[in-house]
């Protein structure tokens, strides 16, 4: 499957699919199951999995162009899908070159092949991160591991976990108990020592089962990613792109489905002869083609120079812009829509429930703005502010 042509088109005919399930998946709150395993068949899961390990071995950019596709479908679908890519984009981008930089051995690097060959067999992982009161930082975690015989036990619970009780392993981030300045990243298979917490009951993004999960596991050796303690907070700042613009893909796609579904429902209701109508379409059509091009520069840059100074401030204005973009936009398409888009079950009013969450998604919209102020100011956004950002 060639990265532009094969997932693309992939995601593409997919769409229309995920698209006639998501109301009732979001009227029940319930896991897309099917969507998934449409998915695996496609080869999607092996998107970011490098060919010499049996994966499509698509860039940053080549996953920005599958999420926008599956977010037109349905945004909920695509944003699991998210943590899935990310997980395998994280673990694909460490080259020998910076594996020796940070001191992962050889053999932490055949375990990441293991992890990364069984995603581009069907294997699929969702993120355990957050946590009740933490957030997303890294540095306030309360879930803690400690060394046992023949590996790792960790304990804890994580909340937000898109794909809880159907991922086949999750990347669990835990704190050292006998250092809690030490962050290290775990991936955890599904299965004994996991409780899943049914918690997900939200305004957007029904159908992504982000309930709570509780650990009180052990895990082997091979576990620990990377093979060193501590990578957590460096792998964070060396690739944030996958910590904050890949959301950005998502809700581009959510934005652009949000037009799509309010001139369908103009035309049907005959209301596109109307000139107001028409320039809120217009000035939708136009915002969701800037942060388009915007999600697109972000990702041509970490294709180019992961990591660097400009790149890391494309990466920010991405999930900024699509954060805002989508939820104005979803907002102004139902305006335009009327009254009747209101009712439960009409795609708009699914879509600007779920576009609504964009800005919420870390980094927030306003931690997005505080970074990059910040950084035009002459500041290191990174390390000054009021809070840490991992």
């Amino acid at each position: 499957m060639t990265e532009r042509s094969g997932a693309s088109a992939a995601a593409r005919r997919l769409a229309p699919r995920l698209a006639a399930r998501a109301t009732t998946h979001d009227r029940d709150g319930s896991f897309p199951v099917d969507d998934f395993a449409d998915l695996r068949e496609a080869g999607l899961f092996g998107l970011m999995v490098p060919a010499e390990l049996g994966g499509t071995g698509a860039t940053f950019a080549g996953y920005a162009a599958v999420a926008t596709e599956l977010a037109r479908g349905n945004g909920a679908t695509a944003l699991v899908f998210n943590m899935h890519a990310s997980v395998t984009g994280a673990l694909g981008a460490v080259t020998e070159e910076l594996a020796e930089a940070l001191g992962v051995p050889a053999e932490a690097l055949a375990a990441r092949d293991r992890l990364l060959r069984a995603a581009a067999d069907g294997a699929w992982y969702a993120v355990a991160m957050s946590e009740r009161g933490a957030g997303a930082r890294l540095s306030q975690l309360a879930t803690v591991y400690e060394p046992v015989d023949g590996g790792w036990r960790i304990k804890g619970s994580k909340t937000f976990c898109s794909g809880a009780g159907h991922a086949d392993g999750y990347l669990v981030a835990a704190r050292s108990a006998a250092d809690p300045s030490v962050v290290s990243q775990f991936l955890v298979p599904a299965g004994e020592g996991l409780t899943v917490e049914p918690t997900w009951d939200a305004l957007g993004m029904r159908a992504t089962a982000s309930h709570d999960l509780h650990l009180d596991v052990t895990v082997g050796t091979d576990r620990l990613l990377g093979g060193v303690e501590g990578l957590a907070l460096v792998v964070a700042q060396l690739m944030p792109h996958w910590l904050v613009a890949s959301y950005a893909a998502v809700y581009v796609g959510v934005a652009r489905a949000a037009i799509d579904a309010a001139a369908e429902h103009l035309n049907t209701r005959n209301l596109a002869g109307l000139p107001a109508v028409r320039a809120r379409l217009g000035r939708a059509d136009a915002a969701v083609a800037a942060a388009e091009l915007v999600v697109a520069e972000a990702a041509r840059r970490v294709d180019e120079a992961p990591g660097a100074e400009e790149t890391n401030r494309w990466v920010w204005r991405a999930k900024l812009l699509a954060g805002t973009t989508a939820a104005e936009v979803a907002a102004s398409m139902l305006e335009a829509a009327g009254t009747s888009a209101t009712r439960r079950g009409h795609p708009l009013e699914r879509l600007y429930r779920d576009a609504r969450c964009g800005s919420l998604h870390p980094a927030t919209s306003d931690v997005c703005a505080d970074w990059l102020g910040i950084a035009a100011l002459g500041g290191d956004p990174d390390r000054d502010g009021s809070s840490p950002r991992w």
